[in-house]
């Protein structure tokens, strides 16, 4: 199976997750609920601006075959669409028609053929068929960023009229559907915009500021590091948005986006909000705060290549000491019951999935007795981008040097860690003893978070931990599409005692109270960003 290998799909920085009490990070249900009055706000705007903002820039031009982290999927997604999506609104993985109205699948798993929706029209006028399916999966392949891996098993992509086409896969892919309907998956592009911009980057530059989709939005504006703005477009197929303009400036500070909230200058702050920040907003009764499920988790990476914890049953003793819930609690403003699931949430049944590992100081303290004070010595790294894992390795740093472990907490940029993965000399000389990260995998599909994190040509693997035969029944369960396979994978990686999830994730976003449609405009694999089309004001 060809590797979905990704290497630079990262979040700029991090929102708190606030849980609902009583429901694990993502619960099955959405909420919103109000929070409480520090300022006056604004009222429902006369005109049909929608005034939002990025927290620092979004990193990435918003080419859909480039793009590969998190808060710019606000451009990208409503400037393009694909042929499938994910249902909105919900938690569960249910694919629905986009630019495609129906499919099916041959019962080899190597064919799949899709009808496609007429009276389509591309931002440059030109009609959707059937002619645009090809040079759209072959620009993503040409261009060659993260996301093109979700395209590197297709033999050919032929036209069946003007409304149908056949893609041919060369192996069978169980994940070919999530990939489509992905946050980062295959868009339709333009074939004509396409040939006139293709330039000797295959239209990457013209791409930074301009858009060749099918969304409800099209760009207007891309000053990096400055602003964006999106209009509606008028030949949009689907619903006419309330909305004709969205104004997104860069803002480099949250407390100067809370400023403009706070003073209704913005409609809502969509990412990036603080453990103290979201404390505040529930008790403000005059903006609505929504606690939204998706599938990030937040993870301890252990390194099998320094210290004690080159043993197995060491490392096992050390995260079996880590008090998840009593961390959660202080890290997240409503707290959070531990994951009972050792990935991400939502992606396998929770027997299928279950993380085993229990809070258990015993064996540690009866390893550390043992150890010489030399060995006692251990480094809890985290991301600096990421305020979060700060706390979460702090906290894991106070309770292991209660077990008796001398500790330090070390900060790493983030371009540092990813210069580990895939390299066990960089693991012994360079690498924390422990890591904490965040992690989301590009779609509502296991193979896309456990080939990602536990088979070292996958791309998140910072520590180069061996988890022996988890390559193999990956391949196997990505063929097959088999649950229990990749619990195996799962009970193959958790048996290493290399990783340890800590904490469901949720996106928590405030808005103004007139803002409506946010549970509805949210995708569950979509982090930090909502569908424009779905809000409107009351």
């Amino acid at each position: 199976m060809t590797p979905g290998t990704r290497t630079a799909r990262r979040r700029r920085a991090v929102v708190a997750g606030a849980f609902l009490p009583g429901a694990s990070g993502g619960a099955a249900a959405f909420a919103a609920g109000p929070a409480s009055g520090v300022l006056a706000r604004s009222s429902s705007p006369t005109g049909h601006v929608l005034h939002l903002s990025f927290l620092e820039d979004p990193g990435q031009p918003p080419d859909p075959n480039v793009y590969y982290a998190g808060e710019g999927l606000l451009l990208t997604r409503n400037l393009y669409q694909g042929l499938v999506r994910y249902e909105p609104g919900t938690a569960q993985r249910h694919i629905e028609p986009e630019l495609a109205t129906s499919w099916n699948v041959s019962p080899n798993g190597l064919v799949y053929t899709f009808q496609l929706r007429k009276g389509v029209h591309f931002h440059d006028g030109t009609v959707f068929t059937s002619a645009a399916v090809a040079p759209s999966f072959a620009r993503r392949a040409a261009v060659g960023g993260g996301p093109a891996h979700m395209v590197a098993d297709v033999a050919s992509v032929r036209t069946e009229g003007l409304y149908g086409v056949r893609i041919t896969l060369e192996q069978e892919n169980s994940a070919f559907l999530d990939y489509l309907a992905s946050a980062y998956g295959p868009v339709m592009e333009s074939p004509t915009a396409l040939a006139a911009h293709a330039g000797k980057d295959h239209d990457q530059t013209y791409l930074q500021t301009h858009d060749v989709g099918t969304g409800p939005y099209t760009l207007t504006e891309a000053k990096v590091g400055v602003a964006y703005q999106l209009k509606a477009f008028p030949g949009y197929w689907g619903k006419k948005p309330y909305f004709t303009s969205v104004d997104l400036p860069v803002i480099d500070d949250l407390s100067t986006e809370e400023i403009q909230f706070n003073d209704g200058q913005i409609a809502a702050i969509l990412h990036d909000l603080t453990a103290p920040a979201i404390t505040s907003y529930e008790h403000d009764k005059s903006v609505d705060q929504y606690t939204l499920p998706t599938l990030e988790s937040e993870v301890v990476y252990v390194n099998e290549h320094q210290g004690f914890l080159t043993s197995r049953s060491a490392r096992l003793a050390m995260l079996e000491a880590i008090d998840l819930k009593a961390i959660d609690a202080a890290v997240f403003p409503d707290g959070a019951i531990v994951p009972p699931q050792f990935g991400p949430a939502h992606v396998l049944p929770a027997d299928i999935g279950k993380q085993t590992i229990a809070y258990d100081t015993k064996p540690l303290h009866t390893l550390v007795d043992k150890l010489a004070s030399s060995q006692r010595t251990l480094t809890v790294g985290y991301d600096t981008g990421a305020p979060d894992d700060q706390l979460i390795a702090e906290n894991i740093a106070a309770e292991l040097q209660g077990d008796g472990l001398t500790t330090k907490v070390v900060g790493y940029e983030t371009s540092e860690i990813f210069g580990w993965v895939g390299s066990v000399h960089d693991a012994e000389a360079q690498a924390p003893n422990i890591l904490v990260d965040y992690f989301w995998p590009d779609a509502d599909n296991p193979y896309t978070w456990t080939h990602i994190s536990y088979d070292p040509s996958g791309g998140l693997e910072y520590l180069s931990c061996q988890a022996p035969g988890v390559a193999a029944l990956d391949s196997q369960a990505v063929a097959s599409g088999s649950t229990s396979l990749y619990g195996k994978v799962v009970t193959a990686a958790q048996a290493t005692g290399c990783w340890l999830n800590v904490a469901d994730r949720d996106d928590v976003m405030v808005a103004q109270p007139w803002l409506k449609g946010i549970a509805a405009a949210h995708t569950v694999a979509s982090p930090e960003s909502l569908d424009l089309s779905a809000l409107y004001a009351s």
